[in-house]
């Protein structure tokens, strides 16, 4: 009783202000509006680890000097910032994921949901973002520093682990953290396949209830807090690894 007098008293005051969140009082429209921001939330948790490890395999494979590993990462680097994240996720979707489900022997079989689509071709792009970020990084890692840990006697993939990555690491922070940025806002995409975040469950809302301006207003203060967060944790991290006399 008393959280339903809390928001009665919240609509009421919003409606005060101009603002409809009139359907917070009902069950259903309330449900999905909630489900939407947990959808998202569960998106972000999910997609900055995805971008994170994809785009350093990416960005060693660019740095291998072998062919048969950077050519093919090139090429997909190259697609992917290149076109519209949202035209690659349709593509997925409507090309990919029909050949899968004819090869599974119909849609009905085919484990690859919405959900999973959204993850892989929004985790690659941002992926592919950290990949030329990190690979900026490292041959901005002094040749003497390269020269030093051959010397030692550290092999190629032992210089790559040890020194270039943590160093690249930490002069491509910056970019990594924008890249995580607009990973967040990227998420939105998702409402183009019917995966319900809080954009799509927020259309879902304002067809009914002719509230598009509430709704907009609460969207854009939930992504700018997400991304506030990000951003300080983005900037306590570089606080945290960043080497006097090294570019931080």
């Amino acid at each position: 009783m008393q959280d339903m007098n809390l928001t009665d008293l919240f609509v009421s005051l919003m409606g005060r202000l101009g603002l409809n969140y009139e359907f917070l009082a009902t069950g259903y429209e309330a449900q999905i509006w909630r489900d939407g921001f947990i959808t998202t939330l569960y998106l972000i948790a999910l997609l900055i680890p995805v971008s994170l490890v994809a785009g350093l395999l990416f960005a060693a494979c660019l740095r291998s000097g072998r062919v048969w590993f950077s050519a093919p990462v090139r090429a997909f680097v190259e697609i992917t910032r290149n076109t519209p994240t949202l035209v690659q996720l349709m593509f997925s979707f409507l090309v990919l994921n029909t050949f899968v489900s004819n090869l599974v022997g119909g849609a009905q079989n085919n484990p690859l949901s919405p959900f999973f689509w959204v993850v892989a071709v929004v985790g690659l792009h941002i992926a592919a973002l950290h990949a030329e970020a990190i690979r900026a990084g490292i041959e901005a890692v002094p040749a003497s520093t390269v020269e030093a840990a051959r010397g030692i006697g550290f092999s190629q993939l032992q210089i790559l682990r040890y020194v270039e990555v943590p160093l690249a690491l930490r002069a491509s922070l910056p970019a990594i953290v924008n890249n995580l940025v607009n990973l967040v806002k990227l998420t939105t995409v998702g409402n183009a396949i019917a995966v319900s975040e809080i954009t799509y469950a927020s259309i879902m809302v304002w067809t009914q209830r002719d509230n598009v301006v509430s709704l907009m207003v609460v969207i854009l203060l939930f992504f700018s807090l997400i991304n506030i967060v990000v951003a300080r944790v983005g900037l306590w991290v570089e606080r945290r690894l960043a080497v006097p006399g090294y570019g931080l």
